[in-house]
């Protein structure tokens, strides 16, 4: 099965979950900015949670398939229209053939992400099918999509022809077919333009001025036009160090702050470099990286304390939410 790029929107590239277990060769993990849009797109249409999936920044593409297909779109809001009807977020959507899957510009968030029943059937790069375009390898061909790709999108599995049926979705109607139920609001993130994120103390955060420390906790920051897939810089009244110091680098993660000479705190994102020698000054709690995932350039940020005990409960109760809501969908779908 095919899909057709007839217009590549600002920036999609294929993502999955990422690309581990090669940081130590100086590999990002990359995949997914908002890795819990993509699974539960993933869950509508009954892939497995990884399956290759579209990520879509700013702009949605304008894709046409030549077989029917079952969809659902995540994350923020793109004002994606079939044929020129609408369609709902956290839904399945059974597309017929040869219709036009149409984005515009975010109304909300930043990234929506379109998930096709199957999943996108591009080479698998080191596990992954993630696009790391700074290497161009991975995804399509290594980078972004372009008008007149070819997208190869795999069969669906048996709970994906099941979901496409019960909507009435399975390829004998020549319109939209929208699943009745969807993604439950207790598992969809409260994408917000101005979220309070939850920070773990960093190693560093000692090493604030006492100022700078208040700043970090009550201040208020702007995400600047140098922000990308890699790191968002913040902009706001600079924080400082009590003295200079000289750091070896360490490792890094998905949501790390460092802070650079300059003062403005950069959080790395999927794409990051896999080690860093600028201080850490703390740690987004992985419950809260949606949240970062979806503000674009001109968004506010605020953080709040948070101790890894709530962190990780947290987290278990969003990956138990996870597990009940794949156990009711296959249920549903017996």
């Amino acid at each position: 099965m095919i899909g057709h790029v007839l217009h590549p929107g600002q920036l999609a590239t294929v993502q999955d979950r990422g690309r581990f277990g090669h940081q130590h060769e100086g590999i990002p993990v990359s995949g997914a900015m908002d890795e819990i849009a993509l699974r539960l797109g993933n869950l509508l249409v009954g892939n497995d949670e990884n399956a290759a999936a579209l990520e879509c920044t700013l702009v949605g593409p304008t894709l046409r398939f030549d077989d029917h297909m079952l969809i659902a779109l995540t994350g923020g809001d793109l004002s994606v229209t079939v044929d020129g009807e609408p369609i709902p977020l956290w839904r399945p959507v059974g597309v017929p053939a040869g219709a036009t899957v149409s984005g515009a510009a975010a109304v909300r968030g930043a990234r929506g992400y379109l998930a096709i029943a199957g999943g996108i059937a591009v080479p698998s790069v080191l596990g992954s099918r993630s696009t790391y375009a700074r290497a161009a390898f991975g995804g399509l061909q290594g980078r972004s999509l372009r008008r007149g790709d070819l997208l190869p999108i795999d069969q669906p599995g048996e709970l994906g022809r099941r979901i496409a049926r019960a909507i009435g979705g399975d390829g004998g109607r020549s319109r939209v077919s929208i699943g009745k139920w969807g993604a439950s609001a207790m598992i969809v993130p409260f994408y917000t333009a101005s979220p309070v994120v939850r920070l773990l103390e960093g190693t560093h955060t000692n090493l604030l001025t006492p100022e700078s420390r208040d700043r970090l906790w009550s201040g208020d920051f702007r995400v600047g036009a140098q922000s990308d897939r890699m790191g968002y810089r913040l902009e706001g009244t600079p924080l400082e160090l009590s003295e200079p110091r000289e750091l070896l680098s360490e490792a890094v993660a998905f949501g790390t702050v460092q802070l650079p000479p300059g003062g403005d705190p950069i959080v790395l994102m999927a794409d990051r470099q896999t080690t860093g020698g600028y201080p850490r000054i703390g740690q987004v709690a992985s419950i809260d990286l949606p949240l970062l995932a979806q503000l674009k350039a001109g968004d506010r940020v605020r953080f709040r304390p948070a101790s890894l005990e709530e962190a990780q409960r947290l987290y278990l109760s969003r990956e138990d939410n996870l597990r009940q809501a794949r156990a009711a969908v296959a249920l549903y779908h017996r």
